[in-house]
């Protein structure tokens, strides 16, 4: 039998640590990546049921289903031709400490933007949106962002930490620019007066072509730096039942990855996937579909930094 020093591993489970089976590099600011994954295990700010604290760890489970392609349908390059990803491992903070994490998190992103990097992180729930807001907003000024979610987390009477909150926080704090943000999915209660976002809700996104939605999405966001922020409950439960917060008539996995897909040549500068609580799915439906989207993501950063 050969051993682990004779020939690289290609099996589909074993040593698959990182996303996608990227070997952990727990030192990113000395690596030559383009991207960096990060997960952030904290489900502190949620209201609904916890558990997407786990969600890093079963993203990246999920991803040994996706490693094996080279060129991944229906994109025609190997990912690992044009982009160098580094998954760096998990932010580490004090168990219960919101306000540590917040801090921390903030200080990584910035530490890696200012070295020229991508960032794709891994949530835990929403709230880990804000901070990366933050960070990002030094960097690129004011941004655009492309939101897919249940929720237009626009909530002004939640606590500091809370999961339906971050988007009244970032633009009242300069961080987005609500006239050029676009939300997708949105199937819950908001105060449209109040709001300012355009909304395309899950009932008229999923009567919407694809293409239709994208075309939308490029028109409202411009020519301005992107965040694209990806809650897994923007799927309907069918499609992610493992999710804090999930809410029937959403979109499915099929027209979200072809959204996706349709945002080739934004200036996407950082991107989340959050709120995959795997305790609540037998089956790692909502994991594969988590990982799957966040791979897409990928092949936009690899197409915008690589050509």
């Amino acid at each position: 039998m050969a051993t682990l020093a004779d020939k690289p591993d290609y099996s589909l489970y074993a040593n698959a640590f990182g996303f996608l089976r990227q070997p952990l590099n727990f030192r990113p600011h000395e690596s030559d990546a383009d991207l960096v994954i990060t997960g952030v295990p904290f489900d502190l700010a949620t209201t609904g049921r916890p558990g997407a604290r786990q969600g890093p760890e079963a993203l990246r489970k999920a991803s040994v289903n996706l490693a094996w392609e080279g060129a991944r349908w229906p994109w025609k390059f190997d990912l690992r031709d044009k982009l160098s990803i580094a998954d760096c491992g998990d932010l580490v903070f004090d168990c219960g400490d919101a306000e540590q994490m917040m801090t921390g998190l903030t200080a990584h992103a910035d530490s890696l933007l200012a070295q020229g990097k991508t960032l794709l992180t891994f949530g835990g729930d929403h709230f880990v949106t804000l901070p990366l807001l933050r960070a990002h907003a030094r960097h690129f000024g004011k941004m655009a962002l492309i939101h897919f979610d249940a929720h237009t987390d626009t909530y002004s009477a939640g606590s500091r930490f809370d999961h339906g909150t971050m988007f009244y926080h970032a633009p009242n704090e300069g961080l987005i620019d609500r006239d050029h943000s676009i939300q997708i999915g949105i199937r819950t209660e908001y105060i449209e007066q109040d709001h300012g976002f355009q909304v395309i809700e899950a009932d008229r996104a999923n009567d919407m072509s694809a293409d239709s939605i994208i075309a939308t999405i490029k028109q409202r966001v411009g020519d301005l730096p992107i965040y694209l922020t990806f809650d897994i409950d923007c799927l309907d439960p069918a499609y992610a039942p493992g999710t804090g917060t999930p809410v029937c008539g959403g979109l499915t996995t099929d027209k979200a990855m072809k959204i996706l897909r349709g945002l080739v040549g934004l200036n996407i500068v950082g991107m989340d996937l959050v709120e995959v609580a795997p305790a609540y799915d037998h089956a790692d439906i909502t994991a594969l579909a988590g990982a799957t989207l966040a791979t897409e993501m990928l092949h936009l950063q690899a197409i915008r930094l690589k050509g």
